[in-house]
């Protein structure tokens, strides 16, 4: 197969990694993005090379089956995890995972067995994030992980890896990427209120009523 033909999804990728880096959303060899290029292809970023540096060509192009079509080119060691969840989510097209340093923090850190990022701080955070959910702990690469994920992928589009790390799903690249940015925001912002609400500060979150009114406004009166 002539993968030359996949020149603007590789770099589009290869783009946002660095975005993603510089942002500094992740580490020089931490994370992965991946974009769906048609029902039987996706693209992913490498492993073991420099994620600030890549260009379209270091992005790999692999079948819905798994077969990499780049060979030369080592497969991210999450590269299951994409596939299954791009399987699981057929309206999804784009998947980042991300170690942001706040965020990453939160995968360690529950509530009632729940994420303990609060995302109703503000209403362009639940808007877009909605309650983001956690995935038990597995080893990092593996096949179980890759099932767990794309369970949950599902029906959640930002999800939090037991210590580990994020993924985020988007219909774009940006929405993808957008999602785990404002993440990133939500668990800092998570953050500065447990600090203010310990030293007698009132913090006032969006109650059910008003994050209802934000979901018939994203989805109708679905």
């Amino acid at each position: 197969m002539n993968i030359s033909q996949y020149e603007k999804e590789r770099t589009q990728v290869a783009a946002f990694m660095t975005r993603l880096y510089d942002r500094q959303l992740t580490t020089a060899s931490g994370g992965n993005i991946s974009l769906r290029i048609s029902d039987e292809l996706f693209c992913i970023t490498p492993s073991a090379l420099d994620k600030g540096k890549l260009t379209f060509e270091d992005i790999a192009v692999v079948t819905m089956e798994g077969k990499n079509l780049t060979p030369d080119l080592p497969l991210s060691i999450e590269t299951e995890m994409h596939r299954l969840s791009l399987i699981a989510r057929s309206d999804c097209r784009a998947i980042v995972h991300a170690h942001p340093t706040y965020t990453s923090a939160f995968t360690a850190i529950t509530k009632d067995g729940k994420c303990a990022i609060d995302t109703t701080m503000i209403a362009e955070s639940y808007f877009i994030l909605e309650k983001p959910v956690m995935v038990p702990y597995r080893l990092m690469g593996t096949v179980n992980l890759a099932e767990q994920v794309a369970i949950q992928a599902f029906d959640h589009s930002v999800l939090l890896l037991e210590n580990h790390g994020a993924v985020t799903l988007g219909k774009s690249l940006l929405e993808a990427f957008d999602k785990m940015e404002l993440l990133e925001r939500a668990a800092q912002m998570t953050t500065i209120a447990i600090q203010m609400a310990s030293r007698g500060y009132d913090v006032s979150t969006l109650d059910d009523a008003r994050c209802e009114q934000l979901m018939r406004m994203k989805y109708g009166n679905k």
